[in-house]
């Protein structure tokens, strides 16, 4: 697949200095962004679907948008963090077309544009270490407005130094499309870019040239779960980072992403998320 750095819009919500002591623990962590980590001293582990990784000192750390964990802190423990997510006009996400490493050796460089990023951008610093308090509408909205408040070259230097560290991974990342069958990725990227509109698995199979039945055994060999239930997992996904980085009204969520039926979005939200879509605005972690 090709890829052209004019799609990626990295957005940085949060970024500073954490420190620790054995009080970074917290359960079922999960958000609408990347979490960036650059660890300076002491230990600490966090526990991914993946497995449980130690997080060590002079090494980074990625954490997928969407993805569960666990944050396991019996000590002292200092790290960076930035919490990045993708503005884009679709739905497609350049950086979901990645798998990632969890963790790639730091350099100084790395930490050098830790701290200027943190520098430049003192008004991303969180004040609580507690997701389910910084993880919420208000704090998000409000970091967002500062960011568009800022000098212009400020703005320059800080999309600089994300790309690079997002690049540092890259180095070590695999491309999804690799793996797959080149219908599929095809599929997938049509679904990704008609996000908004209301999808039919019959328009879906047109796509691959195969019939309808073929085409939903082949995605759920390759995708581990059928095209209704992807479809559905990546409007919510889309819903879920709306609510948090923007003041739209849910029901105007809801319509932007082809549901018609509003109860039935409010149903599927609270089924694949846990909470109602407002309930998911104003306290979430």
């Amino acid at each position: 697949m090709n890829f052209s750095i004019d799609q990626l819009h990295p957005v940085v919500l949060n970024a500073g200095l954490s420190i620790h002591h054995a009080d970074w623990n917290w359960q079922d962590v999960t958000s609408p962004f990347i979490r960036l980590y650059y660890v300076t001293e002491g230990r600490a582990q966090v526990k991914l679907p993946s497995g449980i990784y130690r997080l060590s000192p002079q090494h980074m750390y990625f954490i997928p948008a969407f993805t569960k964990h666990d944050n396991i802190c019996d000590s002292y423990f200092c790290h960076y963090y930035m919490h990045i997510y993708e503005e884009n006009q679709e739905g497609k996400s350049i950086l979901d077309e990645w798998e990632f490493p969890v963790e790639i050796p730091g350099s100084e460089l790395d930490l050098a544009l830790m701290k200027r990023f943190c520098a430049i951008n003192p008004h991303m610093n969180l004040q609580k270490v507690d997701p389910t308090v910084y993880d919420n509408n208000i704090t998000l909205m409000q970091n967002l407005l500062k960011n568009k408040q800022r000098a212009f070259y400020d703005k320059v230097e800080s999309r600089g130094i994300v790309y690079q560290l997002l690049s540092h991974f890259m180095r070590y990342a695999q491309e999804k499309s690799k793996k797959r069958d080149e219908r599929l990725t095809k599929v997938l990227s049509y679904i990704h870019n008609h996000i908004n509109k209301s999808l039919s698995i019959d328009e879906l199979a047109a796509q691959t040239c195969l019939s309808k039945d073929h085409f939903i055994r082949m995605f759920k060999h390759e995708v581990k779960t059928t095209p209704l239930q992807y479809i559905n997992q990546k409007k919510i996904e889309k819903a879920q980072l709306i609510l948090v980085t923007s003041d739209t009204l849910v029901k105007d969520i809801a319509l932007n992403l082809g549901f018609d039926d509003y109860s039935y979005f409010n149903r599927l939200f609270k089924k694949l998320v846990g909470t109602t879509p407002q309930e998911y605005r104003y306290s979430y972690h």
